[in-house]
């Protein structure tokens, strides 16, 4: 693939996923955003960098708990919330739904329910005060690490299982991940997790890949598959995941 093929399919993925702004149409291809999903784990890489660039400036002048918020804040800006609605409306679905079809409806349904509310609530609070406890010179870096395995693991679901339904915004990922664009999107992910000690990052690679697997799971049993709402749920849930595990403590 040509260098400006990839090009086009990386700002195809920077379009998608994030508010970011992206010159002219680039990007906006078909085949470009077929293939964005190879590039997901670099978005998050983007998004933590971000992230991580606000907790820094806003530790000069404001205490930590702040600090946090203001990292939080920039990476739902970015974003626009695209996962954390994910997230509300998956929980939404699987709480509120007694079959596939009620499951799918809610899911699609733009209003947040009590379900989704309490389990966004309870998903930044989880967030916040994780961070809160991580070392203040390791936030930036946590974000950055956090922000891409997140991703990584959506990636891993969108290779498991096939897309539920007839047609979403996710399903032109469907089927489209290689296993060449799976390496590429493994080694995006990880490198930033280097930078923490193997301690740390290894529990929370272990958390994070568990509550991958628990959420497959649970898609594969009650709907037979994936939607885009899953996989902001899994980036999510995920992301959590991998602060806690940073804070595991083995004395």
């Amino acid at each position: 693939m040509s260098t400006r093929s990839e090009l086009e399919t990386f700002l195809g993925a920077i379009r998608f996923f994030t508010r970011l702004p992206v010159p002219g149409t680039l990007g906006q291809d078909s085949v470009a955003l077929e293939r964005a999903i190879r590039y997901f784990p670099a978005v998050g890489l983007i998004i933590g960098a971000l992230a991580g660039l606000a907790f820094a400036v806003t530790t000069f002048f404001w205490p930590k708990t702040l600090a946090v918020l203001a990292a939080m804040g920039t990476a739902i800006m970015v974003t626009g919330a695209l996962h954390e609605d994910g997230w509300s409306d998956m929980v939404d679905g699987f709480g509120g739904g007694w079959d596939r079809e009620k499951v799918l409806a809610i899911m699609r349904d733009s209003c947040i329910g009590s379900f989704g509310s309490v389990a966004l609530t309870m998903m930044l609070l989880v967030r916040f005060f994780a961070l809160i406890e991580i070392d203040i010179l390791l936030v930036p870096v946590a974000l950055i690490a956090g922000h891409a395995v997140s991703r990584l693991c959506a990636t891993f679901v969108l290779r498991t299982l096939d897309y539920a339904r007839a047609e979403g915004k996710a399903k032109p990922f469907s089927n489209q991940l290689t296993r060449g664009d799976l390496v590429f999107a493994s080694v995006t992910a990880l490198l930033p997790v280097l930078l923490l000690s193997p301690w740390q990052f290894i529990p929370g690679l272990i958390l994070a890949a568990g509550a991958t697997v628990w959420l497959t799971r649970l898609f594969k049993r009650k709907i037979g598959g994936y939607t885009g709402d899953c996989l902001g749920a899994v980036q999510q849930f995920s992301e959590v995941a991998f602060y806690c595990g940073l804070l595991c403590k083995f004395s």
